[in-house]
């Protein structure tokens, strides 16, 4: 059964209190902050309206300055989620699937935000998310990165995720998955999401991912080449102004 959404919106969550890099959103990139840098790539992908659900007035200046929309939302969200629904209650819009992309991914590529939105797909489904086969051992051991369980029939791109962990899973012969944390939600997926309380093995891990899965929700992922390179440091500030300095 065939449930492909017609109407989606992208929103990108951002707030400046990052831990390990204070004020990212505004990280100078090229002459402009990281997060309209975030915005144009979602403008580019073209399958909906982009927000921006900025935690600061700051954020939402910048993306106002650049020409896009942003919604101003409460600075103490426990996660980025929390940041997208409420941005959307006050936006108003009508959609039937909401792209949740993250602020600290300046280069990733349009065809990603599309891609994530093909699992919806299927009526069975209530989130999509992205993969890629890992084929470094330090990526694979790497507690950082966060490892996706998908179940992926021969010759297909997706599959049913059944975990998400920072350990190297599943054992055994076969690819490992590094998850690329970007989503598609049903609205009334969104809606159930942030509604449950916080589960066992999302404590655990501290994998928000988890409480759906610990719900009984279904994700799916559809694999993709790459792995967009995320800022989460002032290490991956300076690469990722190096690649886009190269052109």
């Amino acid at each position: 059964m065939s449930a492909a959404p017609e109407n989606p919106v992208v929103v990108i969550p951002a707030r400046m209190a990052s831990r390990r890099l204070p004020g990212k959103p505004l990280a100078d990139i090229q002459g402009e902050p990281m997060i309209v840098h975030v915005w144009r790539r979602a403008m580019e992908a073209d399958v909906g309206p982009v927000l921006v659900a900025a935690a600061e007035a700051e954020i939402a200046d910048a993306i106002d300055a650049a020409g896009g929309r942003a919604v101003l939302t409460r600075p103490g969200h426990a996660t980025g989620s929390d940041r997208v629904f409420e941005a959307l209650e006050s936006w108003g819009g009508r959609y039937d699937a909401v792209i949740n992309l993250q602020g600290d991914l300046p280069l990733i590529a349009p065809g990603a935000v599309r891609a994530v939105l093909g699992p919806l797909d299927d009526a069975d489904v209530d989130i999509a998310t992205l993969a890629a086969p890992i084929s470094e051992a330090a990526e694979r051991d790497d507690e950082s990165v966060v490892k996706a369980v998908i179940s992926v029939p021969p010759g297909e791109l997706r599959g049913r995720a059944l975990y998400f962990s920072r350990a190297p899973v599943p054992a055994g012969t076969g690819p490992i998955y590094h998850h690329i944390g970007i989503y598609a939600y049903r609205p009334a997926a969104l809606a159930r999401f942030v509604a449950l309380p916080r589960g066992v093995l999302e404590r655990r891990e501290r994998l928000e991912q988890l409480r759906a899965l610990e719900a009984g929700m279904r994700i799916d992922a559809a694999l993709v080449d790459t792995v967009p390179l995320g800022v989460d440091t002032p290490a991956d500030l300076e690469r990722v102004r190096a690649l886009l300095a190269q052109g």
